[in-house]
Protein backbone atom coordinates (compact mmCIF):
# COMPACT_ATOMS: atom_id res chain seq x y z
CA UNK A 1 0.00 0.00 0.00
CA UNK A 2 1.23 3.48 -0.85
CA UNK A 3 2.47 5.82 2.18
CA UNK A 4 2.69 9.36 3.07
CA UNK A 5 5.65 10.69 4.83
CA UNK A 6 6.40 13.82 6.11
CA UNK A 7 9.82 15.90 6.16
CA UNK A 8 9.94 16.17 9.99
CA UNK A 9 11.77 19.14 9.91
CA UNK A 10 9.73 21.05 6.63
CA UNK A 11 6.38 19.37 7.23
CA UNK A 12 6.72 18.77 3.43
CA UNK A 13 4.60 15.72 2.83
CA UNK A 14 5.67 13.00 0.09
CA UNK A 15 4.46 9.45 -1.32
CA UNK A 16 6.46 6.45 -1.28
CA UNK A 17 4.54 4.67 -3.89
CA UNK A 18 5.11 1.25 -2.86
CA UNK A 19 3.32 -0.60 -5.85
CA UNK A 20 5.57 1.12 -7.90
CA UNK A 21 8.43 0.84 -6.39
CA UNK A 22 11.25 -0.28 -8.24
CA UNK A 23 14.62 -1.88 -6.32
CA UNK A 24 17.76 0.49 -6.40
CA UNK A 25 19.84 -1.68 -8.66
CA UNK A 26 17.43 -0.91 -11.33
CA UNK A 27 18.14 2.52 -11.31
CA UNK A 28 21.73 1.85 -13.25
CA UNK A 29 20.20 0.22 -16.17
CA UNK A 30 18.05 3.58 -16.82
CA UNK A 31 20.68 6.08 -17.31
CA UNK A 32 21.85 6.77 -20.87
CA UNK A 33 25.58 6.02 -21.23
CA UNK A 34 27.93 9.46 -20.68
CA UNK A 35 30.32 9.68 -22.98
CA UNK A 36 33.68 10.06 -21.33
CA UNK A 37 35.57 13.73 -21.93
CA UNK A 38 39.17 14.22 -22.97
CA UNK A 39 41.86 15.24 -20.17
CA UNK A 40 41.84 18.73 -22.21
CA UNK A 41 39.51 20.92 -24.39
CA UNK A 42 41.06 23.19 -26.04
CA UNK A 43 37.82 24.99 -26.58
CA UNK A 44 36.53 25.04 -22.87
CA UNK A 45 37.10 28.13 -21.37
CA UNK A 46 38.17 26.57 -18.24
CA UNK A 47 41.18 24.49 -19.12
CA UNK A 48 44.82 25.42 -18.44
CA UNK A 49 45.91 27.48 -20.83
CA UNK A 50 42.87 29.52 -21.76
CA UNK A 51 42.63 31.94 -18.51
CA UNK A 52 42.10 34.91 -20.48
CA UNK A 53 38.65 33.46 -21.69
CA UNK A 54 37.30 34.01 -18.09
CA UNK A 55 37.52 36.88 -15.45
CA UNK A 56 40.64 37.23 -13.17
CA UNK A 57 40.28 34.48 -10.27
CA UNK A 58 39.03 36.06 -6.98
CA UNK A 59 41.06 32.73 -5.34
CA UNK A 60 43.31 30.42 -6.49
CA UNK A 61 45.20 27.30 -5.27
CA UNK A 62 48.34 26.58 -6.96
CA UNK A 63 49.92 23.05 -7.39
CA UNK A 64 53.82 22.66 -9.01
CA UNK A 65 53.76 25.67 -10.74
CA UNK A 66 50.21 26.03 -12.01
CA UNK A 67 46.73 26.30 -10.69
CA UNK A 68 45.25 23.65 -9.43
CA UNK A 69 41.45 25.49 -8.42
CA UNK A 70 40.70 28.92 -9.90
CA UNK A 71 37.36 30.67 -8.83
CA UNK A 72 35.90 33.67 -11.05
CA UNK A 73 33.26 35.74 -11.25
CA UNK A 74 30.18 33.94 -13.61
CA UNK A 75 31.09 35.99 -17.05
CA UNK A 76 27.34 35.01 -17.61
CA UNK A 77 26.04 35.79 -14.27
CA UNK A 78 21.89 36.11 -14.07
CA UNK A 79 23.01 38.84 -11.07
CA UNK A 80 25.39 41.79 -10.90
CA UNK A 81 27.48 43.26 -8.15
CA UNK A 82 27.42 46.92 -9.16
CA UNK A 83 23.55 47.24 -9.15
CA UNK A 84 21.52 48.53 -6.56
CA UNK A 85 18.83 46.57 -3.78
CA UNK A 86 15.97 49.36 -3.86
CA UNK A 87 12.81 48.00 -4.21
CA UNK A 88 9.92 50.21 -5.95
CA UNK A 89 6.23 49.72 -6.74
CA UNK A 90 4.95 49.28 -10.36
CA UNK A 91 0.90 49.50 -8.99
CA UNK A 92 0.54 46.62 -6.83
CA UNK A 93 4.03 44.72 -8.22
CA UNK A 94 7.29 45.01 -6.71
CA UNK A 95 10.16 44.99 -8.43
CA UNK A 96 14.05 45.34 -6.86
CA UNK A 97 17.70 46.35 -8.12
CA UNK A 98 19.52 42.63 -9.85
CA UNK A 99 22.72 43.25 -7.22
CA UNK A 100 23.85 39.71 -6.31
CA UNK A 101 27.35 38.05 -6.94
CA UNK A 102 28.02 35.08 -8.63
CA UNK A 103 31.16 33.14 -9.15
CA UNK A 104 32.54 30.12 -10.52
CA UNK A 105 34.87 27.39 -8.71
CA UNK A 106 36.95 25.40 -11.70
CA UNK A 107 37.48 22.53 -9.86
CA UNK A 108 40.82 21.33 -11.09
CA UNK A 109 42.72 22.07 -14.51
CA UNK A 110 41.75 18.04 -15.81
CA UNK A 111 38.81 18.44 -18.21
CA UNK A 112 37.85 14.34 -17.45
CA UNK A 113 37.28 14.71 -13.88
CA UNK A 114 34.90 15.22 -11.34
CA UNK A 115 34.22 15.07 -7.21
CA UNK A 116 33.69 10.97 -7.49
CA UNK A 117 36.85 10.56 -9.75
CA UNK A 118 39.36 12.83 -8.64
CA UNK A 119 42.04 12.99 -6.08
CA UNK A 120 41.46 13.64 -2.19
CA UNK A 121 43.27 16.38 -2.58
CA UNK A 122 41.89 17.93 -4.89
CA UNK A 123 38.44 17.47 -3.23
CA UNK A 124 39.88 19.08 -0.33
CA UNK A 125 40.89 22.40 -2.67
CA UNK A 126 36.82 22.59 -3.41
CA UNK A 127 35.46 22.82 0.07
CA UNK A 128 38.76 25.15 1.23
CA UNK A 129 37.74 27.16 -2.11
CA UNK A 130 33.60 26.72 -1.22
CA UNK A 131 34.66 28.16 2.89
CA UNK A 132 36.89 30.55 1.47
CA UNK A 133 34.36 31.92 -0.95
CA UNK A 134 31.72 31.90 1.39
CA UNK A 135 33.53 33.60 4.04
CA UNK A 136 34.78 36.61 1.74
CA UNK A 137 31.15 37.24 0.37
CA UNK A 138 29.78 37.22 3.66
CA UNK A 139 31.47 40.28 4.58
CA UNK A 140 29.27 42.22 1.62
CA UNK A 141 27.17 44.44 3.65
CA UNK A 142 24.31 43.61 0.70
CA UNK A 143 24.51 39.86 0.78
CA UNK A 144 21.70 37.80 2.82
CA UNK A 145 21.90 34.75 1.44
CA UNK A 146 25.00 32.82 -0.17
CA UNK A 147 24.08 29.85 -2.01
CA UNK A 148 26.78 26.62 -2.96
CA UNK A 149 25.59 24.52 -5.56
CA UNK A 150 26.91 21.76 -8.09
CA UNK A 151 25.23 21.00 -11.67
CA UNK A 152 26.62 17.49 -12.85
CA UNK A 153 25.00 16.44 -16.42
CA UNK A 154 22.82 18.15 -18.83
CA UNK A 155 19.41 17.15 -16.60
CA UNK A 156 20.64 18.99 -14.06
CA UNK A 157 21.57 22.14 -15.83
CA UNK A 158 25.09 22.31 -15.95
CA UNK A 159 26.41 23.22 -20.26
CA UNK A 160 29.97 23.02 -19.72
CA UNK A 161 31.46 19.49 -18.82
CA UNK A 162 34.35 21.07 -17.58
CA UNK A 163 34.19 19.98 -13.46
CA UNK A 164 32.65 23.30 -11.76
CA UNK A 165 30.78 24.52 -9.14
CA UNK A 166 28.85 27.84 -8.87
CA UNK A 167 28.42 30.17 -5.80
CA UNK A 168 25.74 32.95 -5.83
CA UNK A 169 25.25 35.51 -3.22
CA UNK A 170 21.68 37.31 -3.28
CA UNK A 171 20.27 39.91 -1.12
CA UNK A 172 16.37 38.50 -0.17
CA UNK A 173 16.18 34.95 1.24
CA UNK A 174 13.34 33.46 -1.01
CA UNK A 175 10.46 32.27 0.69
CA UNK A 176 11.41 28.55 -0.56
CA UNK A 177 14.36 28.99 2.05
CA UNK A 178 12.97 30.84 4.59
CA UNK A 179 9.70 29.04 5.38
CA UNK A 180 12.46 26.10 6.35
CA UNK A 181 14.02 28.24 8.88
CA UNK A 182 10.43 29.68 9.81
CA UNK A 183 9.26 25.66 10.85
CA UNK A 184 13.13 25.33 12.56
CA UNK A 185 12.30 28.50 14.84
CA UNK A 186 8.73 27.57 15.38
CA UNK A 187 9.79 23.82 16.67
CA UNK A 188 13.16 25.32 18.69
CA UNK A 189 10.94 27.99 20.62
CA UNK A 190 8.21 24.65 21.08
CA UNK A 191 10.37 22.31 22.26
CA UNK A 192 14.15 24.31 22.85
CA UNK A 193 15.86 22.48 20.29
CA UNK A 194 17.43 22.10 17.55
CA UNK A 195 15.45 20.24 14.92
CA UNK A 196 17.92 18.98 12.38
CA UNK A 197 19.68 17.71 15.76
CA UNK A 198 17.07 15.93 17.01
CA UNK A 199 16.03 14.33 13.28
CA UNK A 200 20.03 13.42 13.19
CA UNK A 201 19.65 11.93 16.45
CA UNK A 202 17.10 9.88 15.44
CA UNK A 203 18.26 8.87 11.73
CA UNK A 204 21.38 7.33 13.93
CA UNK A 205 19.04 5.55 16.77
CA UNK A 206 16.81 4.07 13.85
CA UNK A 207 20.10 3.07 11.80
CA UNK A 208 17.94 2.24 8.74
CA UNK A 209 18.86 5.02 6.39
CA UNK A 210 22.38 5.87 7.07
CA UNK A 211 25.01 5.21 4.48
CA UNK A 212 27.89 6.50 6.18
CA UNK A 213 29.57 8.73 8.95
CA UNK A 214 32.88 9.85 10.18
CA UNK A 215 33.69 11.64 13.90
CA UNK A 216 31.68 14.84 12.26
CA UNK A 217 29.29 14.44 9.52
CA UNK A 218 26.28 11.40 8.87
CA UNK A 219 25.19 10.62 5.14
CA UNK A 220 21.81 9.54 4.98
CA UNK A 221 18.81 9.00 2.76
CA UNK A 222 15.98 10.62 4.49
CA UNK A 223 12.96 9.01 5.55
CA UNK A 224 11.07 11.37 3.62
CA UNK A 225 12.90 11.95 0.71
CA UNK A 226 11.59 13.21 -2.36
CA UNK A 227 13.12 11.06 -5.14
CA UNK A 228 15.40 8.13 -5.66
CA UNK A 229 18.62 7.78 -3.59
CA UNK A 230 18.33 11.41 -2.64
CA UNK A 231 21.22 12.29 0.01
CA UNK A 232 21.59 14.68 3.16
CA UNK A 233 25.01 14.88 4.61
CA UNK A 234 24.89 17.15 7.83
CA UNK A 235 27.11 18.31 10.50
CA UNK A 236 27.07 16.18 14.39
CA UNK A 237 28.06 19.36 15.82
CA UNK A 238 25.44 21.99 15.68
CA UNK A 239 26.36 24.91 13.49
CA UNK A 240 23.75 27.41 11.52
CA UNK A 241 26.38 28.13 8.81
CA UNK A 242 28.63 26.65 6.41
CA UNK A 243 30.54 29.29 6.94
CA UNK A 244 31.55 28.23 10.29
CA UNK A 245 33.49 25.01 9.69
CA UNK A 246 36.75 24.44 10.97
CA UNK A 247 39.71 23.02 9.12
CA UNK A 248 38.93 19.59 10.95
CA UNK A 249 35.50 19.75 9.44
CA UNK A 250 36.70 20.68 6.11
CA UNK A 251 38.45 17.37 5.80
CA UNK A 252 36.19 15.47 7.32
CA UNK A 253 33.00 16.90 5.05
CA UNK A 254 35.40 17.00 1.79
CA UNK A 255 36.09 12.78 2.62
CA UNK A 256 32.17 11.94 3.08
CA UNK A 257 30.93 13.97 -0.19
CA UNK A 258 33.54 12.37 -2.35
CA UNK A 259 32.42 9.15 -0.48
CA UNK A 260 29.38 9.74 -1.26
CA UNK A 261 29.24 10.80 -4.85
CA UNK A 262 31.73 8.14 -5.75
CA UNK A 263 29.04 5.27 -4.30
CA UNK A 264 26.11 7.31 -6.37
CA UNK A 265 28.90 7.28 -9.52
CA UNK A 266 29.50 3.57 -8.90
CA UNK A 267 26.10 2.28 -8.30
CA UNK A 268 24.35 4.22 -10.35
CA UNK A 269 26.46 4.63 -13.44
CA UNK A 270 26.89 8.26 -13.22
CA UNK A 271 24.37 10.02 -13.15
CA UNK A 272 23.36 13.53 -13.38
CA UNK A 273 22.59 15.17 -9.89
CA UNK A 274 22.75 18.53 -8.04
CA UNK A 275 24.22 18.82 -4.72
CA UNK A 276 23.41 22.14 -3.09
CA UNK A 277 24.73 23.80 0.42
CA UNK A 278 21.79 24.96 2.26
CA UNK A 279 23.38 27.31 4.81
CA UNK A 280 21.22 29.65 7.61
CA UNK A 281 21.55 33.29 5.91
CA UNK A 282 24.09 35.66 6.14
CA UNK A 283 23.27 37.57 9.41
CA UNK A 284 21.69 34.22 11.14
CA UNK A 285 24.65 32.22 11.05
CA UNK A 286 25.28 31.43 14.79
CA UNK A 287 21.29 30.72 15.50
CA UNK A 288 20.35 28.08 18.01
CA UNK A 289 17.19 26.78 15.37
CA UNK A 290 18.98 26.30 11.59
CA UNK A 291 21.58 23.72 11.06
CA UNK A 292 23.51 23.88 7.96
CA UNK A 293 23.55 20.52 5.36
CA UNK A 294 24.30 19.32 1.74
CA UNK A 295 21.63 17.75 -0.22
CA UNK A 296 22.36 15.57 -3.10
CA UNK A 297 19.62 14.68 -5.39
CA UNK A 298 20.30 11.95 -8.70
CA UNK A 299 18.28 12.77 -11.70
CA UNK A 300 16.84 9.74 -12.14
CA UNK A 301 12.88 10.51 -12.25
CA UNK A 302 11.12 13.23 -13.38
CA UNK A 303 8.91 15.51 -11.53
CA UNK A 304 5.18 15.66 -13.55
CA UNK A 305 2.01 17.79 -13.07
CA UNK A 306 0.63 16.23 -9.42
CA UNK A 307 3.69 17.37 -8.00
CA UNK A 308 4.01 20.81 -10.01
CA UNK A 309 0.46 21.36 -8.89
CA UNK A 310 0.46 19.97 -5.07
CA UNK A 311 3.90 20.32 -4.66
CA UNK A 312 3.94 17.00 -3.02
CA UNK A 313 6.72 14.36 -4.60
CA UNK A 314 6.08 10.92 -5.61
CA UNK A 315 9.11 8.60 -4.81
CA UNK A 316 9.26 5.33 -6.34
CA UNK A 317 11.78 3.84 -3.48
CA UNK A 318 12.04 3.15 -0.02
CA UNK A 319 14.96 5.62 0.73
CA UNK A 320 15.89 2.44 3.49
CA UNK A 321 16.59 0.49 0.29
CA UNK A 322 18.52 3.05 -1.63
CA UNK A 323 20.46 3.75 1.85
CA UNK A 324 21.05 0.17 2.09
CA UNK A 325 22.24 -0.30 -1.62
CA UNK A 326 24.71 2.54 -1.33
CA UNK A 327 26.07 1.38 2.50
CA UNK A 328 26.99 -1.83 1.00
CA UNK A 329 29.02 -0.29 -1.83
CA UNK A 330 32.56 -0.59 -1.74
CA UNK A 331 33.99 2.54 -3.74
Amino acid sequence: MPEFRQNFATKEWVIIATERARRPDTFRHSQRERKNPPPFDPQCPFCPGNEDKTPAAVFQINDDGGWALRAVPNKYAALAEDLGTQRTHEGLFLRAGGYGIAEVIIETPAHDQNPATMGRESIRNVVLAYRNRYTDISLHEKVELITVFRNHGSRAGTSLEHPHSQVIATPITPPHVRDQIYQARISYDTFGSCIYCDMLAEEIRQQERIIMENDNFVAYCPFASRSPFEARIIPKLHRGSFGNINDEEVNAFSHILQEVLKKIYTGLGDPDYNFIIRSAPVQDSNVKHYHWYTVIVPRLTTPAGFEMGTGIYINVSYPEQCARFLRELST
